[in-house]
C-alpha cells in the first residue's frame, strides 16, 4: 500500500505543469527599512505561493502571462500587485494599525478573524513544535498555553500525559479535552489494561501517535462560548491540530513539485537524580547488615560496628538460605563501600526523527505526502518507543466547481516500557522498576552481584529473608509491550451553492487497533504474580464523525454582516476488548498461553451513536460588533429515550471601542472587549442506565443430565433516571495592543459551574448490589489567563520578542450527594484525591499524625485547615516517633498560579528561543523524598548519626519530649514512611523548559545548489529545574502523576521515574 501511494504521488509530481516565468522580489517595512521575513506571497486566484526568507526576499515562478501578486503577514495591511511584464517586484508594508486581520481555526474547522470572537483562542504554530525532541505533542504545548495544565506519568519513553483545561469538571467520567485532527475528533485517551498499582501506570496517551514534525499549527478552545458545536464531547476544551498534509494550498504550494527532508538527532537522559551520601551503608542502628534500609556503619571505621580490620562484612550472599545456590561465597568478604548504583543504572538513550516530505501542485489539484519516522530510546535499558507515521493530502476542484479535499494518516507504533507503577518496595505483583533502584544502600553493588538464581532463575536482592525484588530482575524478566496500528482519514466534499451559500459534507474515520502483552516470569518475590503472569489485550475501537454544513455569507446592509451555519452531526463509536490472562507458568521465559496452568478471558462489546444539529449566527455591524449565537442539540444513545434529547446554546459578543468611536490613538493601537456564555452536557457510558447479564463459567446439571450453562448479574445496580450533566460558562476578556502593536495583552476570566455530575455511590450490600450512578454532585470552577507580549527592541536586523503567559484557577466542589461527606476521585482509598464540599476538588486525603489539637477534631477540616496543622505540636511515642491520629485531608495539588516566559531573539538568519515556566504552590505527596529521607540515602542524612536525636514534641501526658533516640529512630517513622502527612511538600518548581537556536541560510547561500531552503536547529527539552521547598539534595521534579494519565488523580509521586531531559540537533532540506 506504501509503495503503491509513493508511487502514485510521484507520478503525478512529475506531471507538474510548467512556470514559464520568475518574479523576484524585496518586502520591507515602512518603519525602518528592514527586510520582513515570513511574508504571504500568492498568486491571486491559485494556490500558487511562496514566504519571504529571512531577509525578506523571494523568488517564485508565475505562468508567463503574469497576473496579480497578494503579499500579506498578520497585523501588516495586504497589498495586491499587478505584475505586468515585470520581472522584480519590490513592496513596503505598513502595520494595519485599524484592523488586525489575524485569522484562528475554530470550531468545526471554520476559519474566522480573531477580531470578530467573544472567546479566547489560543493557536501554537509548527515551528514551535518540529524539530524538537519530544515524541509527545501534548508536552510539547506545556507552559505555551494559558489555562492548559500538562503533566506526565514519567520521563520513561512511550508512557502517558494528562491534560486539563481550565479545571476538572466531572468527578467519574473523563476530564481530557476533545482532540481534532485535520477537522475530524480523534481518540485521544489514555487506556489502562490494569489498576495504576499493577500495570496501568505504564499506559500510552493515544495522542501519542502523532507526529509533531507533521504539524502546521495548533489551536486551543478553552471556553464552552467556543466549543458549543462539538456537543458534549467538547465540555472539558478542544484541541485543534492542523497537519501540513491537511492543510492545502497557500504560500506551502510555492512549486510544481517540492520535496522536504529533516533529519533529528537527540539525548535522552534522566533529567536528576539525587545527590546520596557517601558516608554510610547498609544496616540499622549504625551497624553493618543486611537491613532494609541505609542506616548501617560509617565506611571510614575500619574494625568498628560489624565491619572487620579490612572494612569487610560477611558476604552478602553466604547465608544459609543461598549457600547451595552461591557456593562460591561462602566465607567470602565484601568491601564495605558506597557505590554508584544510579549513575550505573541509567543510560543515555537516543531519540531519532526522519521527516521525509512531497509537494506537488497540478493545475487544481495539490497533493502533499509526509512519511516520518520516530525512534525514542529511553533513559533505562530496552526501554523504546518506536512508531512510523504516512500521511497523505489533496485537494482538488473539478470543472463542475466541486472542491474535494482529503487526508489520511496511518501510524503504527511500538513500545516496550518497564513496570513503573507507584510503589515505594517493588513485589512480583506491583512492580516497580524504581522503587528499589532509587533507595538502593550505598554499600550494595547492584551490577557487582548476581540478582538471580542459577537454577531458577529466582531474585535474589540484599535483603536478609530476599523479601524484596532485584530491580534488575525486574528489568530483565517484566515487560510492558504495546503495538498499535491506526488509520485515520477524512473525505470532504464541498460546493458552492450561490456566491453567498456553501454545502459541505464531511465523512471522518479513526480506528485503532491496540495489541498489549503484559509479562511477569516466575520466580519473582512475593504477590500474587510470583508463578508468573502473562495478560494479553487486544482493542479495536471505532470511530465516525459525520457533518453536513450549510454556509454562508450575506451583507444586509453596508454595516450589517451576516454569516450563518446550520449542520447536522452523526459520531458512532464501537469498542471491542478481549483479554486473555494466565498465570502459574511451566517453563521460565517462555510466554505463551500454552505454557501457564490458568488462563480466564474477559471479552467487552460497546457501541454508542449521538445524533446532533446545530446553527451558528453572527451578526456584524460596521467591522466593530460582532455578536454570535449558536444552539446544537444531541441525541444520545447512553441514556433512556425520554433523557436523551439535549439542547446547549452559546451567545458571544466582540466589540472594537476604538473603532466604534472612530478614535485613532497612536499609542493604543487596537482594542477589544469581548463576552461569551456557553454550555455543553456530559454523558454516561453506555449501559450505565440497563441491566446486563455476564455469562459464567458455572454449569449446573439438573436431575435429568442435562447441562446448563449460567449467566451472572452484574453487581451494578443500572439507573435508567439517568440525566446528562450540565456545564455552564461565563467568560469575559480584553485584548489590546499598544505602540505600533509591539505590546500585545490578552486577559481572560471565567467562571464554570457543573451540575447534575454523574456519579459512583456505593450501596448497602443487602440490596443485592455494590454501586449505582446517580446525578448529584456540582463543582466550580473559576480563574484568570493572560497572554502579554512585548517587542522591546525591532531593528533592520534584529528582533527581540517577549512573550508572557499566567493562569490562576480555583476550584470549589458545591455538593455531592444527601448523607455523602466525600467521595474518591482518583488514587488509594485512604491515600487519594477526594472531593468534599467547600474545598477544592481533589484535595488529598492520607494518614494523619496525632497533634495538640486542644478541643478540636484534627481530622475535620472545618475545625483544622491543611495548611495550619504544621502549627499544631506533634505528639512523640516512647520510641521518637510520630503517633498516629486517622486519615483526614494533608493537602491540595492545585497551584497558586503558573506563569511562563518565553524569549525569541532573531538575528539575520539565527533565531534563539528560551522559555521558561513555573508553577507556584500546590502540594505533592512525594515518598521519593521521603523514603531518602527515611532510609538514610539522601545527602542531608550524612551528619555525624551517632550524636543522639531528640525528636520535636509532646509525650501522651503534654510534656515536651526529652528523651534521645538514634538518628534512624528519628528519621525512619518521622519523614513520611510510616504516616502520609510527613509525605506532602510543596511543589513549586522553576524550569528551563525549552532552548532553541535556529540557523536558516540565505537564498544567497542556496543559488547554484538543489536545495529550496535549510536549516539547522539545535534543541534542548527539561534542561534544568529547581523545586525551591523540597529537600536539599533530592534535586526532585513534582510535574509527575504516579496514578496514571487520563486518570483524575494529581498531586502524588510514588517512585514512577524521575523526568527526562533531552538536546540534540535537526537538519531540514526541501529541494
Amino acid at each position: 500500500m506504501f509503495r503503491f501511494l509513493l508511487v502514485s504521488f510521484l507520478f503525478l509530481a512529475s506531471n507538474v505543469w510548467a512556470q514559464d516565468r520568475t518574479i523576484n522580489g524585496n518586502v520591507t517595512s515602512d518603519d525602518d527599512g528592514s527586510g520582513l521575513p515570513g511574508v504571504n506571497v500568492i498568486l491571486q486566484g491559485t494556490t500558487v505561493g511562496t514566504t519571504t526568507d529571512v531577509n525578506g526576499s523571494y523568488s517564485l515562478a508565475i505562468p508567463s502571462d503574469g497576473g496579480t501578486l497578494v503579499f500579506s503577514f498578520i497585523g501588516l495591511a495586504s497589498q495586491e500587485v499587478e505584475v505586468g511584464a515585470r520581472s522584480v517586484v519590490d513592496v513596503v508594508m505598513s502595520s494595519d494599525v485599524e484592523e488586525l486581520q489575524e485569522v484562528v481555526v475554530t470550531a468545526l474547522g471554520i476559519t474566522k478573524e480573531k477580531a470578530a470572537l467573544g472567546y479566547a483562542v489560543t493557536s501554537v504554530g509548527g515551528e514551535q513544535l518540529e524539530a524538537r525532541p519530544e515524541a509527545d505533542i501534548a508536552r510539547l504545548l506545556r507552559g505555551k498555553v494559558p489555562g492548559v495544565d500538562i503533566t506526565s506519568q514519567s520521563g520513561v519513553s512511550g508512557t502517558g500525559t494528562n491534560i486539563i483545561i481550565r479545571g476538572y469538571t466531572s468527578i467519574s467520567g473523563s476530564n481530557q479535552p476533545l482532540f481534532v485532527l485535520d477537522g475530524v475528533p480523534i481518540d485521544a485517551n489514555t487506556y489502562s489494561d490494569r489498576g495504576f498499582t499493577s500495570g496501568g501506570a505504564t499506559a500510552s496517551s493515544r495522542f501519542l501517535d502523532l507526529d509533531p514534525n507533521n504539524v502546521s499549527e495548533v489551536s486551543v478552545l478553552k471556553g464552552l462560548a467556543a466549543t458549543v458545536l462539538y456537543g458534549e464531547a467538547g465540555r472539558n476544551g478542544v484541541v485543534l491540530i492542523t497537519t501540513k498534509t491537511g492543510r492545502i494550498g497557500g504560500a506551502s504550494a510555492n512549486k510544481g513539485l517540492e520535496v522536504s527532508f529533516s533529519q533529528s538527532y537527540f539525548v535522552n537522559q534522566v533529567a536528576s537524580l539525587p545527590d546520596d551520601q557517601d558516608q554510610y551503608g547498609n544496616g540499622w542502628q549504625n551497624r553493618a547488615s543486611a537491613a532494609f534500609s541505609n542506616w548501617g556503619a560509617p565506611f571510614n571505621q575500619p574494625g568498628r560496628n560489624g565491619l572487620d580490620a579490612e572494612g569487610t562484612i560477611k558476604h552478602p550472599y553466604d547465608r544459609s538460605i543461598w549457600n547451595g545456590v552461591f557456593p562460591q561465597h561462602v566465607g567470602a568478604r565484601w568491601k564495605y563501600q558506597a557505590y554508584d548504583n544510579l549513575q550505573n543504572f541509567f543510560v543515555d538513550g537516543a531519540q531519532q526523527n526522519t521527516s521525509i516530505g512531497i509537494n506537488a501542485n497540478v493545475g487544481a489539484t495539490s497533493i502533499k505526502a509526509n512519511y516520518g519516522w520516530t525512534s525514542d530510546k529511553g533513559y533505562v535499558p530496552f526501554n523504546e518507543y518506536k512508531k512510523h507515521n504516512f500521511s497523505v493530502g489533496a485537494s482538488t476542484q473539478l470543472a463542475n466547481g466541486l472542491k474535494i479535499n482529503t487526508s489520511f494518516n496511518y501510524i503504527e507504533s511500538n513500545a516496550v516500557k518497564p513496570p513503573v507503577n507507584p510503589s515505594r518496595n517493588s513485589n512480583a505483583t506491583n512492580v516497580s522498576l524504581f522503587g528499589n533502584v532509587m533507595y538502593t544502600p550505598r554499600s550494595w553493588n547492584l551490577f557487582g552481584l548476581e540478582y538471580e538464581r542459577p537454577d531458577t532463575h529466582g531474585s535474589v536482592y540484599y535483603r536478609g529473608n530476599n523479601g524484596m525484588q532485584h530491580p534488575l530482575w525486574t528489568l530483565n524478566h517484566t515487560r510492558d509491550n504495546d503495538a498499535v496500528n491506526r488509520f485515520i482519514g477524512n473525505i470532504q466534499l464541498s460546493y458552492e451553492i450561490a456566491d453567498f451559500l456553501n454545502l459541505t459534507y464531511r465523512i471522518g474515520m479513526d480506528r485503532t487497533n491496540m495489541d498489549n502483552d503484559y509479562m511477569i516470569n516466575k520466580n519473582g518475590v512475593q504477590g500474587s504474580a510470583v508463578l508468573g503472569l502473562y495478560e494479553t489485550t487486544v482493542r479495536n475501537i471505532m470511530n465516525y464523525d459525520q457533518i453536513v454544513n450549510l454556509n454562508g455569507a450575506v451583507e444586509l446592509s453596508e454595516d450589517l454582516d451576516l454569516d450563518f451555519l446550520v449542520g447536522a452531526n452523526l459520531k458512532s463509536r464501537e469498542y471491542a476488548y478481549q483479554q486473555i490472562t494466565s498465570s502459574d507458568m511451566f517453563i521460565f521465559g517462555f510466554f505463551d498461553h500454552s505454557n501457564f496452568t490458568t488462563t480466564t478471558a474477559n471479552t467487552y462489546v460497546s457501541r454508542e451513536n449521538v445524533y446532533g444539529a446545530y446553527a451558528n449566527v453572527t451578526l456584524g455591524y460596521d467591522d466593530w460588533a460582532f455578536l454570535s449565537a449558536s444552539a446544537r442539540n444531541d441525541w444520545t444513545s447512553t441514556l433512556e429515550p425520554e433523557n436523551r434529547s439535549f439542547l446547549y446554546p452559546s451567545i458571544s459578543l466582540s466589540v472594537l471601542p476604538f473603532d466604534a468611536l472612530s478614535i485613532s490613538n497612536q499609542n493604543l493601537n487596537f482594542l477589544k472587549v469581548r463576552f461569551g456564555f456557553g454550555t455543553s452536557a456530559g454523558y454516561p457510558s453506555p449501559y450505565s442506565t440497563r441491566g446486563s447479564l455476564a455469562t459464567s463459567t458455572n454449569v449446573f446439571q439438573t436431575a435429568g443430565g442435562t447441562t446448563l450453562n449460567s449467566n451472572a448479574v452484574s453487581n451494578f445496580f443500572a439507573n435508567p433516571n439517568l440525566t446528562p450533566e450540565i456545564h455552564k460558562e461565563l467568560e469575559l476578556g480584553v485584548e489590546a495592543k499598544f505602540f505600533k502593536n509591539r505590546v500585545g495583552v490578552d486577559v481572560s476570566l471565567y467562571t464554570k459551574d457543573s451540575e447534575d455530575l454523574i456519579i459512583d455511590l456505593d450501596l448497602d450490600a443487602s440490596t443485592g448490589y455494590s454501586t449505582s450512578t446517580v446525578n448529584s454532585a456540582s463543582i466550580n470552577n473559576k480563574g484568570i489567563e493572560a497572554i502579554i507580549n512585548v517587542i522591546p527592541v525591532q531593528t533592520r536586523n534584529f528582533t527581540w520578542d517577549i512573550t508572557g503567559q499566567f493562569s490562576l484557577l480555583r476550584s470549589e466542589v458545591i455538593s455531592i450527594a444527601d448523607g455523602i461527606d466525600q467521595i474518591y476521585v482518583g488514587g488509594y482509598v485512604g491515600r487519594g484525591n477526594i472531593a468534599i464540599p467547600g474545598l477544592p476538588y481533589g484535595v488529598l486525603e492520607g494518614e494523619l499524625i496525632g497533634r495538640e489539637y486542644g478541643d478540636l477534631d484534627g481530622t475535620d477540616h472545618l475545625q483544622v485547615q491543611w495548611d495550619d496543622r504544621i502549627n499544631y505540636t506533634p505528639f512523640v511515642n516512647a520510641n521518637g516517633g510520630y503517633t498516629f491520629l486517622g486519615y483526614g485531608v494533608i493537602g491540595n495539588p492545585q497551584p497558586d498560579y503558573i506563569y511562563g516566559v518565553t524569549n525569541t531573539l532573531s538575528y539575520k538568519w539565527a533565531t534563539l528561543r528560551i522559555q521558561f515556566d513555573s508553577q507556584v504552590g500546590g502540594d505533592v505527596f512525594s515518598t521519593t523524598n521521603s523514603t531518602l529521607l527515611g532510609r538514610g540515602i539522601l545527602e542531608e542524612t550524612g551528619f555525624d548519626r551517632f550524636v543522639p536525636v531528640v525528636t520535636n514534641g509532646l509525650t501522651a501526658d503534654g510534656q515536651p519530649n526529652i528523651k534521645q533516640t538514634t538518628a534512624n529512630a528519628h528519621y525512619w517513622p518521622n519523614t513520611g514512611v510510616f504516616y502520609d502527612e510527613n509525605s506532602i511538600y510543596d511543589a513549586s518548581v522553576m524550569r528551563l523548559r525549552e532552548v532553541s537556536l535556529s540557523f536558516v541560510a540565505p537564498k544567497s547561500f542556496l543559488n547554484g545548489t538543489p536545495f529550496g531552503s535549510a536549516s539547522l536547529t539545535l534543541s534542548a527539552q527539561n534542561i534544568w529545574h529547581y523545586a525551591w521547598n523540597t529537600p536539599a539534595g533530592t534535586n526532585f521534579d513534582p510535574e509527575v502523576i504516579s496514578y496514571g494519565a487520563g486518570s483524575n488523580a494529581r498531586g502524588f509521586d510514588e517512585m514512577t521515574g524521575p523526568t527526562a531531559k533531552k538536546y540534540g540537533a535537526t537538519l531540514s532540506l526541501t529541494f
